[in-house]
């Protein structure tokens, strides 16, 4: 497992799972359905309202290189939000997830974060991809001539963090998740 100690953390997207408000989980159930979904995940930070209800979560996942911060949203702003992505994605829905989108005044925001050794190299997405790299175990831009079967680096980001949490969380609102860097829902 990999040191996280003094690893730094950086964004890389944020999906949103939209719901009604009286479909809030408990703390206790977000945790509970998260645990149950990957054992390996490690949650942090665990925070509720007075009801118990679900507040926010901190998830890692060292061997996935990843990280998810997890929040419940509410109010007039997520309403106008969601009318706002209800317009957008009208063409794109059934009519059932369109009539959700548009009557949802909650939301659970996931951000996800990789994990990078400190001092390391901030991801840059708009870098082009040399796959030469993949392979340089080295760090110095030898490849140490490994031959045909040497293993690319292991510390690379895995998505499976942020795609078990999205899945939990979605299944456990009813909710319905939205990538709104992609303009898609999920």
């Amino acid at each position: 497992m990999p040191e996280s100690t003094g690893d730094e953390l950086f964004w890389r997207e944020t999906y949103f799972i939209v719901f009604p408000r009286d479909r809030q989980p408990s703390l206790q159930a977000v945790q509970r359905a998260l645990a149950k979904a990957d054992n390996r995940l490690q949650l942090e930070n665990p925070a509720g309202d007075d009801q118990g209800r679900f507040a926010s979560l901190f998830v890692e996942s060292p061997e996935d290189h990843a990280a998810v911060e997890i929040s419940f949203e509410t109010g007039e702003a997520i309403v106008e939000q969601n009318l706002e992505w209800a317009k957008r994605l009208q063409k794109n829905l059934p009519a059932r997830q369109l009539q959700l989108l548009m009557t949802s005044d909650s939301r659970i925001d996931v951000a996800h974060f990789e994990r990078v050794k400190a001092g390391g190299k901030a991801p840059q997405a708009d870098e082009p991809f040399d796959p030469g790299d993949m392979w340089d175990d080295s760090g110095d831009g030898d490849d140490g001539d490994d031959g045909e079967f040497a293993e690319p680096p292991v510390e690379m980001l895995d998505p499976t963090c942020l795609l078990t949490v999205v899945e939990t969380l979605a299944g456990l609102t009813k909710g319905i998740t939205i990538d709104a860097a992609a303009g898609e829902v999920l």
